[in-house]
């Protein structure tokens, strides 16, 4: 086990305040005191799903380019125990390094706390395409998701064969544990996309409060709460039907990559904007309410006959009442800079789901909100990618060991 950054920040001594590390001098970052806030990696279930979601995000998805089945493995191995580590604020390697050697750890989250730190690792389509002789173990579900209404992928920001979800409340430590992932990952898996998120999009526990996104309206009111153990069995855990044993327990993750037109959406009327969500900008609540949680009702009308929350309105079409289907909703805001070929703003939502079957779920909500959605005119669908998710695993073993017998 790696040596701990905090015990090894007791070992420096506050030797002008750098650590001799590697034969290099790595600065010792912010120390805040106190015991660490680790979220247990070991588990039942993978965190990062359940978790109350952090502020954070570093979201990445790989290419196996590993050759054979053993190759896959180590690799898995290597992660888990990587992960481990790094979520209870330790070293992905040894502190005694070798001088002519690249250091065991990068070295940027030296003197940080775990601030939550979760690693989530999910398996694509691509794993089981007969190169690691896995292709009998393929669960149904796990295929790409039809061309869905409003879709403008781009291929460089979909698919993949693994991928990581780092979350924590300290982006650099989110950084660090998918920027390591990667290193030590060298010569079997190459990074083939890369997302950072901020602020998260919705409340995951009763706990939390329903935070905005970059459109200005509360996002996520009526998601999953993941301490609702009924409906995370029913909507997001895999369950003891599933014919793949080595994925009961787990559940599958969708990714999906929103541009939104900010520019657009900023020169349109409050009204347009309420009327296009179904709820106030200031309040959260729904048009027929003065709260956030008040019941939506999609049958009140107006004096004049009109429904009160318009018959394309977001909250209608989105919402479990239309859809009869429930997702555990995981996503962040994303900005990546300016978009050269408009010079607008590159910035909208990293959307992140949790579900049982993507298809009969997710992609069933899509289908509504692509057709008829009001929200369209303000977004654009540019990425898109799915994966499976084991369960967790217990010290000792290893994230998708049953499928290696």
């Amino acid at each position: 086990m790696g040596l701990t950054r905090r015990r090894l920040l007791a070992t420096a001594g506050g030797a002008a305040g750098a650590l001799a590390f590697g034969g290099g001098g790595y600065a010792l970052g912010r120390e805040e005191g106190g015991d660490p806030e680790a979220v247990p990696f070991y588990g039942p279930r993978q965190a990062g799903i359940a978790t109350p979601a952090q502020d954070r995000l570093v979201f990445g998805a790989f290419d196996v380019v590993a050759g054979s089945r053993g190759e896959l493995r180590a690799l898995l191995q290597h992660w888990t125990a990587a992960a481990a580590r790094m979520t209870a604020g330790e070293l992905t390697g040894a502190a005694a390094e070798q001088p002519d050697a690249p250091p065991a750890d990068t070295g940027e989250a030296l003197g940080l706390k775990p601030a939550k730190l979760t690693i989530t690792f999910g398996l694509g389509p691509g794993v089981f395409d007969g190169r690691f002789g896995l292709a009998s173990l393929r669960p149904a579900p796990l295929h790409e998701l039809d061309a869905l209404p409003g879709d403008f992928l781009e291929p460089a920001r979909s698919g993949g064969d693994l991928c990581v979800q780092a979350c924590s409340d300290d982006p650099q430590v989110a950084f660090h544990a998918v920027r390591n992932l990667t290193r030590l990952g060298r010569g079997s898996v190459e990074l083939r996309w890369l997302q950072l998120g901020f602020g998260r999009t919705s409340s995951t526990t009763s706990g939390q409060s329903t935070p905005r996104n970059l459109m200005g309206f509360k996002d996520g009111t009526n998601n999953i709460k993941s301490d609702d153990r009924k409906a995370m069995d029913r909507s997001v855990w895999v369950g003891d039907d599933e014919p793949q044993a080595w994925l009961r327990g787990g559940t599958y993750l969708v990714a999906r990559r929103i541009r939104m037109l900010i520019e657009t959406w900023d020169r349109s009327s409050l009204s347009d904007q309420e009327h296009t969500f179904g709820r106030r900008k200031t309040s959260g609540a729904p048009l027929n309410g003065a709260h956030e949680h008040d019941t939506v009702d999609l049958v009140a009308r107006q004096g004049d006959g009109t429904l009160v929350i318009p018959a394309n309105a977001h909250i209608r079409l989105a919402g479990p009442g239309a859809n009869g289907t429930r997702i555990l909703r995981r996503g962040y805001s994303y900005t990546d800079g300016i978009d050269p070929v408009t010079g607008q703003l590159d910035a909208g939502l990293f959307f992140i789901c949790f579900q049982r079957d993507p298809h009969s779920q997710f992609a069933e909500i899509q289908r509504r909100l692509g057709r008829r959605d009001a929200l369209n005119e303000y977004i654009r669908h540019t990425g898109s990618a799915i994966f499976a998710v084991p369960p967790g695993t217990s010290r000792g073993g290893y994230v998708g060991e049953a499928l290696f017998g």
